[in-house]
Formats: structure tokens, C-alpha cells, sequence
């Protein structure tokens, strides 16, 4: 096997982009659903972040050298243990199960880690920057990283091997990394939100739907009468980005029904905390509005009295509280991968 022969510059590089690749991935998976496009990503992810690892002696070595020098080393240290943390944390939700103490699991250390090393990155950048040289695009440079890339991989094999053969919880998650809680008992479901959102208080006797349509007066559908109207009951699998699936049968009205068919713009949800995403308009007969899960309505942490059901998607696009929809001219990707509020 060709190795790095010894601790260099290029060591430093491989590692910088290793990391941005671990970031970039790691994101994206979040936003993926459905294999196999999930499991390409999830498996890529991976792989690159045990490239990491891989690279951990040549940088440990330069380490040590650098240690020896009379600068400080306090952002470095502290990137390297953030890392460290990041990457103990990706593996141990991987194999060993959706862990948590004291409410915080492994995958929500892996995100705040990884989020928690960016400011780190740049500053260390900064401070130590690595440039690029034409030298680096080599052939002897190509062989190098194909064989960090062979020996990510095969440790990436390796550790899913064990964790099929040990039969660890990590040899039963889905595609996008999630694992099976609750499916078929909605009380067994987690509650969880958006980070920016909490559990409002809804007065169902007072609810109202708003219903907006191109150049018509909005509609205002009273609780009600939008039972009367959840005549389609729908199997779904809810895979949240906190690293649980389930999946339930909720009974709903198709948003085609609600706002007939449009061959422009875009479809808005809006929740009563104000949290909206917005939805390609051709998606409107995939796309419910719930009012029950499980034959039983929506409890108020699972998103009652009405929430949205989006089939194929992950679960920050599933809306909960749900107080208006609305077909818009702007078109759905003009808006954050992810909700900034």
C-alpha cells in the first residue's frame, strides 16, 4: 500500500478537506430521503470521516513536533478534541444504538461537535494557513489519496461487518442512519420539534384553518369542518433528523383538495409558531394535512390539531401546528436547505 511517507503539509490539506467533506455530508444526509440516495450519502459520510482517522498518526506526529515549539496551542487543542468528540460520537450512534444520558444522544453530540468545529476550523486556518502548490497535483499525490480513501473504506466495511455479526442495534438502522421507535403506537413516538420551536397551546374549539388560493378571498375552515373533510387515510414513515423513524397511519386531506392544482409557484405551510417550508406545487396531491394518527387525534407534542404529512421527505418538513396554507409565486428551493427559524 502507498502511504504518506512522512508528516507534512500535505498532511494538514488531506485533513482540511476530509473535514469540510465529513461537514458537507453530514449535512446532507440530513437532508436525503430514501434509498438509495440516503444510503450513498450515509455511506460516504462515513467513509470520509474515518478517512479522518486514518490521517490521525501522520497528524499526531506533527503534533508532537508542534507542541515542542513556543506558540500557543490552545485552539488547536481545543479543534482537535471537538473533532475527536465528533468523530467518537458519529461511531458510537452508528453501531451502538440510539444512546442518551440525561437527554442528549450520541447523534445530538456528533451535530453540535461538528457544528461547534467550524468556528474552530476557520480560526485555525487563519492562524495556520496551509496554501495549495501545483506540486500537490501529482500523480505520487493521486496514489496517496486513493490509498486513504482504500483504507477509509475498508474500515468503513470493517466496522459495519462487526456490527452485523455482533448484531449491535447499529446493524438495523434505516438508510438515512435513523432507528425504529415507535411505529404503529403513536404514544411511543418522540416528540420532538425544530430547535427554535416549542409546544404551543392551541384552543381546538377556536382553530382555524387559513386556506389562501391565486385571486380568491382566503378560506377559514373551523376545526370541524376539516374532520369532515380527512377522508384519506395514508401509511407514512416520519424519519426525524434527531435519529428516529416511525412509521404510522394517518388520516388526512390530500392539499389538493384544499387548494386544487396549480402549475406555478410554490405551496407555503405555516405553523402557528411561524415555522414554514415551502413545497413544490405539483406535490399538492402528495402532500396531507393530519388530523389523527393511529385512529386517535394528534396529541399537541405530535403536532395537534393538524400537522402535515409529507411523505419521502425528512421530518423537518413535516409542519406541525399547522394555521395556514397557501400557494405562493416564489418558487419552493428559494429558501433555506434547512429552517432558519
Amino acid at each position: 500500500m502507498v502511504v504518506l511517507s512522512r508528516p507534512s503539509r500535505r498532511t494538514n490539506l488531506a485533513l482540511l478537506l476530509l473535514l469540510a467533506g465529513a461537514f458537507v455530508t453530514g449535512w446532507l444526509a440530513f437532508g436525503v430521503e430514501g434509498a438509495p440516495a440516503s444510503r450513498a450519502v450515509s455511506v460516504l459520510h462515513g467513509v470520509v470521516g474515518l478517512g479522518i482517522l486514518v490521517l490521525a498518526p501522520w497528524k499526531t506526529v506533527i503534533v508532537r513536533r508542534g507542541l515542542r515549539r513556543r506558540r500557543r496551542h490552545a485552539l488547536a487543542v481545543a479543534f482537535a478534541v471537538v473533532v475527536a468528540v465528533c468523530l467518537l460520537a458519529g461511531v458510537a450512534h452508528a453501531t451502538l444504538g440510539p444512546l442518551e444520558v440525561a437527554g442528549v444522544s450520541a447523534l445530538d453530540v456528533h451535530v453540535a461537535s461538528a457544528v461547534a468545529a467550524v468556528p474552530l476550523a476557520l480560526l485555525h486556518v487563519v492562524r495556520r494557513p496551509q496554501r495549495a502548490r501545483a506540486s500537490d497535483l501529482s500523480r505520487r499525490t493521486a496514489l496517496r489519496a486513493i490509498a486513504v480513501g482504500g483504507a477509509a473504506a475498508l474500515g468503513y466495511g470493517t466496522l459495519e461487518s462487526v456490527t452485523s455479526v455482533a448484531r449491535l442495534p447499529g446493524a438495523h438502522r434505516r438508510a438515512t442512519g435513523s432507528y425504529e421507535v415507535g411505529s404503529g403506537a403513536p404514544s411511543a413516538m418522540p416528540v420532538t420539534q425544530w430547535f427554535t420551536d416549542r409546544v404551543p397551546r392551541i384552543d381546538v374549539g377556536a382553530y382555524e384553518l387559513l386556506v389562501s388560493r391565486p385571486d380568491e378571498p382566503t378560506l377559514r375552515i373551523a376545526y370541524g369542518e376539516l374532520l369532515a373533510m380527512t377522508g384519506t387515510t395514508r401509511s407514512a414513515v416520519l424519519d426525524c433528523t434527531g435519529g428516529w423513524w416511525a412509521e404510522q397511519t394517518w388520516r388526512a386531506v390530500r392539499l389538493d383538495t384544499l387548494l386544487g392544482t396549480s402549475g406555478y409557484g410554490s405551496i407555503a405551510v405555516r405553523s402557528v409558531t411561524g415555522y414554514t417550508r415551502l413545497f413544490p406545487a405539483e406535490d399538492a396531491s402528495a402532500l396531507l394535512l393530519a388530523t389523527h394518527v393511529g385512529g386517535a387525534p394528534l396529541s399537541a407534542g405530535h403536532g395537534g390539531p393538524v400537522r402535515l404529512v409529507a411523505p419521502g421527505r425528512r421530518g423537518f418538513w413535516w409542519v406541525k401546528w399547522v394555521e395556514r396554507v397557501s400557494v405562493e409565486p416564489r418558487p419552493w428551493w428559494l429558501q433555506s436547505p434547512f429552517p432558519l427559524q
